[in-house]
C-alpha cells in the first residue's frame, strides 16, 4: 500500500509506503500513523485498501484521534 499524489499518473512514484497485504499469506502491515496522517490531510483509499484498513481498525484509530483533537482546542 502506497501514498500517490493524485497529480500523478497511476504509475507515479509514490510519495511513502503505508504497508503491505500479501492474499495468499493472508498477511497484512499497516503503517499506522502514515495512515492516519494521509488521511488526515485528505487522501482517499481505493476500495480495497479502504477494506484492509477497515480490518485493521484503522478507521476507529482515526475517530479517536478526530475527538481528541476536538477536546484539546
Amino acid at each position: 500500500m502506497v501514498a500517490i499524489d493524485a497529480r500523478s499518473r497511476r504509475e507515479g512514484r509514490d510519495l511513502r509506503k503505508v504497508g503491505f497485504y500479501d492474499p495468499i499469506k493472508n498477511q497484512t502491515y499497516s503503517n499506522v500513523p502514515a495512515i492516519l496522517y494521509f488521511l488526515g490531510k485528505g487522501a482517499q483509499p481505493t476500495g480495497t485498501v479502504h477494506d484492509i484498513s477497515k480490518k485493521a481498525e484503522v478507521f476507529t484509530e482515526l475517530r479517536l484521534n478526530q475527538t481528541k483533537f476536538k477536546f484539546n482546542q
